[in-house]
């Protein structure tokens, strides 16, 4: 009885040796994925150098951002969807992005393609069209004021040529 006791005892031990082996080996693959992931957030290259390929997207108001990050994947302008929903939710225009087609590139990185995706709300032009009706002009709703340079793009949702704009800057209709 005594062997048996003596073995039992010898076989815990070695079991809870190797359950204690395995914990430390999880821990540290799992320390090594967050911090491969986390590096990745912040310094993850474009997909291609120079000039790359452009690729136009169509966002629709009812995809997530998980959505996005695998259409994203599939069209070869992300390496990782799950990688862009992190890179998302930790931006800087995560508010300010919305729905709506994007004329996007494989060498931008996901915070160039953000800020491509960015879409000025009506609510916000209509603010930024009364802060600058003293001057006449409303051309520059979404842009800050830069000593009344015009964008240069004039891709801008509102009504550039400045034809029929009321001065208070409540409307982006034109001809009315």
């Amino acid at each position: 009885m005594k062997v048996t006791s003596i073995i039992a005892a010898v076989m815990g031990a070695i079991f809870r040796v190797v359950m204690a082996v395995a914990v430390v080996y999880l821990i540290y693959r799992g320390a090594g994925i967050c911090y491969d992931y986390g590096y990745r957030i912040f310094t993850e290259p474009a997909m291609t150098t120079g000039d790359g390929r452009a690729v136009t997207v169509t966002i629709s108001p009812d995809m997530s951002v998980s959505d996005i990050g695998k259409l994203f994947e599939g069209r070869g302008l992300v390496r990782d969807a799950r990688l862009f929903v992190l890179q998302y939710y930790l931006s800087e225009y995560r508010e300010d992005v919305g729905p709506g087609t994007f004329e996007l590139s494989t060498a931008m990185t996901v915070e160039e393609m953000m800020q491509a995706m960015v879409v000025a709300t009506d609510e916000e032009e209509e603010d930024e069209g009364n802060s600058t009706a003293g001057e006449g002009d409303s051309s520059s709703a979404g842009l800050p004021p830069a000593g009344g340079m015009e964008p240069e793009d004039g891709g801008d949702e509102g009504d550039a040529s400045g034809q029929d704009v009321p001065e208070d800057g409540a409307g982006t209709e034109t001809g009315e």
